[in-house]
């Protein structure tokens, strides 16, 4: 037996979501939307409303709505409310970045956030809460106006506030978050052009961009997707856009990868060998590059382009995108090393990040496990650890808040 097939570790996986989701519930900002929690789960005085952490926490809500957790619908509605009003930009179009009390303080119209905004409608929707399905149309409508770039088959990265201007810069880590937006409104609506595009991004990252650098993904591209593999190599721990390979992305990556192959299959669409394959190396890859390979416990932040570690910091998201990987691997595979890595990775976080007096995970350890904060100061957001706890309790697809609504949760 494996713990993926534990009933007492699925219990433990529940109570680990409510403790999670009684935490965010201070995220919730008065003026509107959700701000980012400071080490003691306390909402600053000046905290802005940012887009991506209001997507993800109305996004998280709506999975503890369809869990049956009182009071979450309220949170669900409040998020909806600023997407809908105050981070909305209703003279361009779009979202804001960020707002404050006198209104946006970050006017750009980013492609990472606004994937948040599909995830969270779609979540919202399968919720039942009210103005989900125009917030999810809205979105939808957004992206294929402006960061859909359908000659490349890859999304478009940040625009100003008028959209008139496109940034330069083409980046995996929104185009990832895209993927997983539009795996969930295939779910959502019913349409098969989100998975198309799905499998359109996922054939150029996953069966050209991996292999063709050892299963150590670029992030950075240029404009035409040339791939930059300098950039920001003075600046290696850019919380969005670090230097070099990073690993939680290529877990994230290899889990949705397993996911599309499964949606398409379940459709009856046929899908390609090298999704599998390719889900499977990279994250051999990213185990091997990431896990254990500096004299301590955890996963390396980043990595070179010969596999060397850059940023030895053990961040809370990559070890619940590992964890999340595994669980998909294996409910996928059966193969008995990849439960046997969902136990390890478990035990790391259970000795190192779980913060059991204060609550949450500590987002951020240095290389020598003490708790930090140079990259991710705080405990921003609940959205990698809380589906580090769905994740194992669910099938591969749908996504989560449709798998919810079908009641597969065990």
């Amino acid at each position: 037996m494996t713990w993926l097939t534990t009933p007492s570790h699925f219990r433990w996986l529940e109570s680990e979501s409510a403790r999670l989701l009684q935490f965010g519930r201070a995220s919730r900002h008065p003026r509107g939307g959700f701000g980012g929690l400071d080490a003691d789960g306390v909402l600053p005085e000046d905290a802005e409303a940012e887009l991506w952490i209001t997507g993800r926490m109305t996004h998280c809500y709506s999975l503890a709505t369809l869990m049956g957790h009182p009071g979450s619908a309220a949170l669900v509605d409040h998020g909806i409310d600023a997407l809908r009003g105050r981070l909305r930009d209703d003279e361009h179009g779009g979202w804001y970045a960020a707002v404050g009390a006198d209104g946006p303080t970050n006017d750009s119209k980013q492609a990472y956030a606004h994937a948040f905004v599909v995830l969270a409608a779609t979540s919202a929707l399968a919720a039942g809460r009210p103005e989900a399905e125009e917030l999810l149309e809205e979105a939808l409508a957004v992206i294929d106006t402006h960061f859909w770039d359908d000659e490349a088959g890859m999304t478009r990265e940040d625009f100003n506030r008028d959209w008139s201007h496109s940034e330069d810069y083409r980046g995996l880590n929104s185009t990832m978050h895209m993927v997983e937006a539009f795996l969930a409104a295939a779910d959502a609506t019913g349409e098969r052009r989100w998975l198309d595009r799905a499998l359109r991004i996922t054939e150029r990252v996953m069966d050209r961009f991996a292999p063709s650098h050892g299963w150590r993904l670029p992030e950075h591209f240029e404009a035409d997707w040339t791939p930059v593999l300098s950039y920001n190599e003075d600046d290696p721990k850019h919380p969005f856009r670090p230097f070099g390979a990073t690993i939680g992305h290529g877990f994230e990556w290899s889990r949705l990868t397993v996911q599309l192959s499964l949606a398409l299959q379940q459709r009856g669409l046929g899908a390609p060998e090298w999704l599998m394959s390719s889900a499977t190396e990279l994250y051999d890859a990213s185990a091997r590059d990431g896990w254990n390979v500096d004299g301590q416990r955890g996963f390396v932040y980043t990595v070179n382009w010969e596999g060397q570690p850059v940023v030895r910091e053990r961040m809370h998201w990559v070890s619940a995108e590992a964890i999340a990987a595994a669980a998909v691997l294996w409910r996928a595979t059966k193969r008995p090393v990849y439960a046997e890595h969902y136990q390890e990775w478990w035990d790391f976080v259970g000795d190192h990040h779980l913060d059991l007096e204060g609550g949450s995970w500590w987002h951020e350890l240095d290389a020598q496990l003490a708790v930090a904060g140079t990259v991710w100061p705080g405990k921003i957001d609940l959205y990698h650890a809380l589906q580090a706890t769905l994740i194992p309790r669910l099938p591969v697809t749908p996504s989560l808040a449709a798998s919810l609504v079908a009641g597969n949760l065990a």
